[in-house]
């Protein structure tokens, strides 16, 4: 490894070495906030410290045996140990890749119809289920956030919350648009349509990461409705909140008590103001906004899913599964591998190993 990286795996070291000394002092050990802090910050680097402290050992004695090379067995002893160095070297060098730090968070998945009429609200739908059953393999839980139904029987418009450790890391590689070949069941040519529905995924934060103020919050309260606008609910327990500063409206109807619709708008108002300050971030750093979804077009996709083929193609990879019908039961993990594997290529490329862990 260069000077660089030698100094920056020194730094670790010794910011490893201070958090095991604090974690041995009894002021830290009686406040359970800081003991939780360094403790993840502990578990955070065990692993890479590790690494770093056999790629150390391994170096030197490489050095001793290479001194010693026409030894047959110290000759074959450092071929050896120059395998084990450079598997520790690429090791260190994907630890030390920045971590996304909202992989550990819930997440809120946001669903709507985007071209294709009925049948994009039906595919909308489909796309519900399937990160449903996906939640469901990861064991977590999912919740109902908000809904509008279509009268086609799927779903214009629908957000779920998805809670668990690592939520987000399997599910942020689903954002995009999400385009759909197949005949509908309304057709009656036996026409193949095309359809979208755009996902956004969001990770959930709580009251001290977005601090809203409640003065920029408009709260209006109405009847439930259900397709087509009939009333469901005889009180005002449906919400609407506007933040005003921004212009983000968002709606909840899904339960009967105003109050619990209230916190759940607030939990997704919460999610989008998060989502707008990272892609301000973003913006300043790449030069242009990141938009995750796009208008919705058939032109713009990230995945393919062809009912005639029986195939699903990720287009950000090129990658093409042909077990539609697997997919849509929630096996995504092999995509979702692909895409991480992806983006650590790509950190690793872009020379990302000296940035903090």
């Amino acid at each position: 490894m260069d000077a660089a990286i030698s100094e920056r795996l020194g730094e670790i070291e010794k910011a490893f070495a201070d958090i095991e000394e604090a974690l041995l002092d009894p002021a830290v050990v009686s406040d359970h906030e800081q003991l939780a802090v360094l403790g993840k910050k502990h578990s955070d680097l065990k692993d890479v410290v590790a690494d770093i402290r056999r790629w150390r050992a391994a170096t030197a004695d490489l050095a001793e045996a290479q001194e010693m090379s026409t030894d047959p067995d110290m000759a074959q002893m450092a071929k050896e140990l120059s395998k084990e160095i450079a598997q520790l070297e690429s090791s260190i060098r994907v630890a030390l890749i920045p971590k996304d730090p909202n992989d550990d968070k819930d997440v809120l998945v946001e669903i709507r119809a985007g071209v294709g009429g009925d049948e994009a609200s039906i595919w909308a739908g489909d796309l519900l289920r399937m990160y449903e059953k996906y939640a469901d393999r990861l064991h977590l839980k999912v919740e109902t956030m908000e809904s509008s139904d279509s009268e086609s029987g799927g779903y214009d418009k629908v957000t779920i919350a998805v809670k668990g450790h690592g939520a987000y890391s399997r599910l942020k590689y689903e954002a995009g648009v999400h385009r759909v070949q197949r005949v509908p069941q309304t057709e009656s040519q036996g026409r193949i349509h095309t359809s979208t529905a755009t996902v956004a995924v969001l990770p959930e934060v709580d009251a001290v990461e977005v601090d809203i103020d409640p003065n920029d919050v408009k709260v209006d309260v109405y009847r439930s409705t259900g397709p087509g606008g009939q009333s469901v609910n005889t009180t005002d327990s449906a919400v609407r909140l506007t933040h005003e500063p921004t212009g983000l409206v968002v709606t909840c109807q899904d339960e009967k008590s105003q109050l619990q619709n209230k916190e759940k708008a607030f939990r997704i108002l919460r999610a989008r103001l998060y989502q707008m300050e990272l892609e301000r971030q973003q913006a300043e750093l790449a030069g242009a906004r990141r938009d995750q979804v796009g208008s919705g077009g058939r032109s713009e996709k990230i995945r393919t899913y062809n009912y005639k083929d029986n195939r699903v193609t990720d287009h950000r990879i090129g990658l093409t599964i042909r077990r539609l019908d697997y997919i849509l039961q929630g096996e995504l993990d092999e995509f979702v591998d692909a895409l991480a594997a992806d983006e650590q290529a790509r950190g690793l490329a872009e020379g990302d190993d000296l940035a903090s862990v």
